[in-house]
C-alpha cells in the first residue's frame, strides 16, 4: 500500500509541475494585423518555450537550470516584443 501511495504521489506531482509550466508559457499579445513581424517573433518564442519544456520532460528536468534560464529569457524577450509593439503604436 505504501509503494502505491508513493507512485501515485509522484505521478500527481509530475503532472502538477508540468501543468504549471504549461500555464507559465509566454502569452502572445502583439496584434498580427498591425505588427506581423513582432507577432511572428512572439509565436516563435512560444514555440521555443514549448520545445524547452518538452526537452526538460524528456530529460527528467535534469539540465542544471540552463533550460529554466532559457525559458526565463524567452519570457523576457516576449515582454520586450510587446513593449516594442506598444512603442511603435505610440510613434504612429
Amino acid at each position: 500500500m505504501k509503494l502505491r501511495s508513493i507512485v501515485l504521489g509522484s505521478i500527481l506531482s509530475a503532472g502538477l509541475i508540468a501543468g504549471g509550466f504549461m500555464l507559465a508559457q509566454p502569452a502572445q499579445n502583439v496584434g498580427h494585423a498591425r505588427h506581423p513581424n513582432l507577432a511572428a517573433a512572439q509565436r516563435l518564442c512560444a514555440q521555443a518555450y514549448q520545445r524547452i519544456t518538452d526537452a526538460q520532460q524528456a530529460n527528467e528536468w535534469d539540465m542544471d537550470g540552463h533550460a529554466a534560464k532559457a525559458k526565463q529569457l524567452l519570457d523576457e524577450a516576449n515582454n520586450q516584443l510587446k513593449m516594442a509593439a506598444e512603442a511603435a503604436n505610440k510613434a504612429h
